[in-house]
């Protein structure tokens, strides 16, 4: 004998739409792959380019082609050039390990639990690069009142950086 009543899937319903709300947000994380292999490729680039450059400028230093000052500043722009790569790296190894795996082995300082890690770190390198680029234009000697504008931008922003941690902390 046939039966006439149709199984009740509005039962169903709900408890499928609930496991795939409940679900959705564990895949979804996985997009933050594209920022971290597009941040990793940027690091990668700028560690490149910044060691093909330093072969260059130390063959042009040693051949006597530049002055000592010229070879500190190149120096010290390159330093600037690898500061930056390392902050994109660390922002690709943070994010990787705050959305996709936590348990890659990392040397304990450069561990990211959570997002305010993160902050921490990236704030302490931003600083180090500002102070580089300031230095940098220390040695170039530009116009003593546009290096003050220059140190005095830099000091707010290093300031704001430091305030928004602080504040960060307490909240």
């Amino acid at each position: 004998m046939m039966s006439t009543e149709e199984p009740d899937v509005s039962r169903d319903a709900p408890e499928a739409s609930t496991g795939l709300a409940r679900s959705l947000p564990n895949y979804t994380r996985y997009v933050i792959v594209v920022p971290v292999f597009g941040l990793f490729a940027g690091a990668v680039t700028l560690t490149v380019m910044a060691a093909v450059e330093t072969a260059r400028v130390i063959v042009h230093a040693v051949g006597g082609e530049l002055a000592k000052k010229d070879a500190v500043l190149e120096f010290i722009e390159l330093a600037d050039i690898f500061l930056l790569a390392t902050v994109l790296y660390i922002m690709a190894l943070g994010l990787y390990e705050l959305f996709i795996d936590d348990s890659i082995p990392l040397p304990a300082w450069l561990q990211v639990h959570s997002l305010d890690d993160l902050k921490d770190k990236l704030v302490g390198v931003i600083a180090v690069v500002l102070a580089v680029s300031f230095l940098g234009s220390v040695i170039k000697g530009i116009e003593p009142q546009a290096l003050m504008y220059q140190g005095a931008g830099i000091a707010a922003v290093v300031g704001a950086m430091g305030y928004f941690l602080k504040g960060g902390k307490r909240g």
